[in-house]
């Protein structure tokens, strides 16, 4: 899992504080998170699948520069709001990708079932 390391300074020194990257980013198991600046900043627009369909294509209503896949599902990210494959797109597997800096400006997302 990754981890972000925090100093925290203790009465015996200095001592290092393990925070899981969710909690650091704002993204919790079972969402896709999506960032409209790289390394986690910006508007933040989460999916799940509560909200929505698999094999449904989702204009995400930003343009993403960072993302995280918390889902158990594999994600597809797009260049095109359409999720066309005529441009750019990406498949990533699901429990725990990070991606700081995505590949491509990410303006669409397909969730799959498996």
């Amino acid at each position: 899992m990754r981890a972000v390391v925090v100093a925290v300074l203790s009465v015996f020194g200095l001592a290092f504080l393990v925070v899981p990257a969710s909690a650091s980013v704002g993204c919790d198991a079972g969402e896709v998170c999506l960032w409209s600046g790289t390394s986690y900043r910006g508007q933040l627009v989460k999916l799940t699948l509560s909200d929505t369909n698999p094999g449904e294509c989702v204009p995400i209503g930003v343009e993403a520069r960072s993302f995280a896949n918390l889902l158990r599902q594999p994600v597809t990210v797009y260049q095109s709001q359409e999720c066309s494959t005529e441009g750019e797109f990406d498949t990533y597997p699901g429990r725990g990708v990070y991606v700081p800096c995505a590949p491509f400006v990410v303006r669409g997302v397909q969730i799959w079932s498996s």
